[in-house]
């Protein structure tokens, strides 16, 4: 067992991301009450799955038939592997793709002890139960057409991950840039309610030192002039910011709009994706993803 050559290793590979994507689609779309392809390519395909598989078979290979070494080994393994991956994903893309962070006993939301548990059985499962049949199938095809299965699978796979990895770096630069305009856009609102205070404090002082000295015309005539002087530079203040505002508004509808097919996917195929830095932009975006679906 476990003695493959590179293109079975590989076939094992996209059958277990498939497998994942099954299990993963199945559960989130129970849940959610529709159909949900889950995952980070639009394939059905789930590459943490596959490679998770794929590190449980190698681990198991010292200690077969030890099912406690193999429960222990597979569940520090791919608890690694999901932890690593979680981490450089948010890095790259500003986005964590899964979060645990309100499940007890997390590591920075990225595993959790009762998924790390469910690696561990999932290990004995594979390695005494789905693998054997699967490395029976395997074996019975010929070289020339396990070649065939994986480079034909291996183009789209390739393919997809290329446009899915442009996707979430064009996302997590959308997220960024929506959470810069939604802080000047709140600066800007602050501003004006600020100079609309100031300027109805200034009105008001004005009026009252415009009738304590009504008997001088002179000094009348300059109150006035530092009056429409003061309210001429606030409205032109008062336009600057709104003008401001206006842009700043329509930029960030804009940087919405810009949600093209795969952005759009990747928030569909991941409703429970999260953001520590950007959450707020990315709530923003899930609503925009929801509202036009296409």
């Amino acid at each position: 067992m476990y003695v493959y050559t590179w293109y079975q290793w590989l076939l094992f590979f996209f059958i277990y991301c498939f497998i994942g994507w099954v299990i993963e689609s199945t559960y989130v779309s129970v849940k959610s009450f529709h159909f949900v392809n889950r995952g980070f390519l639009r394939l059905p395909l789930l590459p943490l799955y596959g490679s998770g598989a794929i590190l449980m078979l190698f681990l198991s290979l010292p200690v077969k038939g030890n099912l406690l070494l193999v429960f222990l080994f597979g569940m520090v393994g791919a608890s690694v592997l999901e932890y690593f991956t979680g981490y450089i994903m948010e890095r790259l893309f500003k986005m964590k793709y899964w979060d645990y962070s309100k499940n007890p006993f997390n590591l920075n939301g990225y595993v959790c002890l009762g998924t790390s548990i469910a690696w561990g059985f999932l290990t004995i499962l594979l390695t005494e139960v789905v693998h054997r049949p699967l490395e029976w199938l395997v074996f019975r095809q010929s070289a020339t057409t396990c070649i065939f299965l994986v480079t034909g699978i291996g183009i789209l796979f390739v393919y997809d991950t290329v446009q899915s990895t442009k996707a979430a770096l064009d996302l997590g630069k959308v997220l960024e840039s929506l959470t810069k305009i939604r802080a000047e856009l709140e600066e800007v609102q602050v501003q004006m309610s600020l100079l609309k205070a100031e300027t109805a404090q200034k009105v008001s002082e004005l009026k009252s030192e415009t009738m304590q000295k009504a008997a001088f015309v002179k000094e009348e005539t300059m109150v006035k002039l530092t009056s429409l002087k003061t309210e001429t530079t606030n409205v032109i203040r008062e336009s600057t910011l709104a003008e401001r505002l206006q842009a700043l508004t329509e930029t960030r509808e804009k940087l919405t709009s810009r949600l093209t097919f795969y952005p759009k996917g990747l928030l569909r195929r991941n409703p429970s994706a999260s953001s520590r830095m950007f959450g707020e932009a990315l709530r923003e975006l899930k609503e925009y993803s929801k509202k036009f679906k296409k």
